[in-house]
């Protein structure tokens, strides 16, 4: 109640909002859908029932993530720091909101399944250098997770997708495919649930760790180094990621789940299982801000090489590597420019 008393009296806090709303849902439609890929990919789910699905598990992965821990909330929070005049800084923040829906927007239209994750955490940064006028915003020893983060998601994804992959090939090598067919879509179902939960469990942290430092600034408060997360904003954040998917997924299941590899059921599950293997890790361990969606399409990558290296469409590989690779500095830019016009006009 107090939150939505500061919303209707505070305009800062109202567009803030609204920003965050448009990145939950460009989250929605870049991201999500990788959950769901590989089923739908290898027909185990109809869209519409992975749409479905998808949405139901990203709320609990939200939900229970958020009672067991909110470490990635944190680690997002104290990432970069906003102190000074509460004004500007809702104004920065705004900016690099601004800045990442325009990055993921660019990416969607192109079929690009960029990370949300580190447009998300380039933008906050070009924002706070902007902001601050200096490096001094950026809190390196939170960096240094995210680091680590994209290594895991690189090392871990690839090796536990090949690994799982070889295993099951080696468990079922006598049995007859035709007798497994039942029970690989029911596991390609509970991977791709899974990856939703880890989804929500991830990237729902992230964003509402991002409006609640909207909400303290709009207030001019410091931002604390922990906080309780309303249940309101658990459901908000889910049914918006849901709408997201359900409107604009299509291209980046078509990149993911089609282009990439074309996979088996069986292979579809062992990246589903590696990719939330991967993230629960991340997760738990130190609250490191991971992406789900290099997560997965490494793991996808580490799938296809267990057959055969050339299984894999690297084409589409690099055009993914390219957009990972340019999301740090060019969403980062984006955000510091962003940021620089909106406080010139505003400040």
């Amino acid at each position: 109640m107090e939150t939505l008393q500061s919303l209707l009296s505070n305009p800062a806090l109202i567009i803030t909002t609204i920003l965050t709303i448009g990145v939950i849902l460009v989250n929605g439609w870049t991201d999500a859908p990788n959950a769901i890929a590989t089923a739908i990919g290898t027909r185990a789910m109809k869209p519409r029932n992975a749409i479905i699905m998808a949405a139901v598990f990203n709320f609990l992965g939200v939900f229970v993530m958020t009672m067991i821990n909110t470490n990635v909330v944190v680690t997002i929070s104290n990432m970069v720091d906003f102190g000074g005049d509460p004004h500007a800084a809702s104004v920065a923040l705004m900016g690099a909101l601004a800045s990442i829906v325009i990055w993921a927007t660019a990416a969607w239209y192109f079929g690009i399944p960029t990370s949300e994750s580190h447009a998300l955490i380039a933008g906050l940064t070009g924002s706070a250098v902007a902001f601050q006028g200096s490096f001094a915003g950026v809190n390196g020893a939170e960096w240094i997770k995210v680091i680590a983060g994209l290594l895991i998601s690189t090392v871990m994804g690839f090796a536990l997708g090949w690994g799982i992959s070889k295993l099951i090939e080696a468990l079922f090598k006598n049995v007859d495919r035709r007798k497994t067919t039942g029970f690989f879509r029911n596991l390609q179902i509970s991977g791709a649930a899974s990856m939703a939960f880890m989804h929500g469990a991830q990237d729902g942290q992230k964003f509402m760790g991002v409006f609640l430092i909207g909400v303290y600034l709009s207030q001019g408060k410091a931002v604390p180094p922990s906080f309780t997360i309303p249940f309101w904003m658990i459901i908000v954040t889910s049914i918006i990621m849901a709408v997201g998917t359900s409107i604009g997924g299509q291209r980046i299941i078509k990149a993911v789940g089609l282009d990439m590899v074309k996979l088996e059921t069986y292979q579809g599950a062992s990246a589903d299982i590696a990719a939330s293997i991967s993230l629960l890790f991340a997760s738990l361990f130190k609250g490191m801000p991971v992406s789900t969606t290099h997560t997965k399409t490494t793991a996808i990558m580490g799938v296809g090489a267990s057959r055969r290296v050339r299984s894999v469409n690297w084409a589409i590989v690099k055009e993914m590597v390219l957009a990972w690779v340019l999301t740090f500095p060019g969403c980062g830019l984006l955000g510091y420019l962003v940021t620089k016009l909106l406080m010139l006009i505003l400040v």
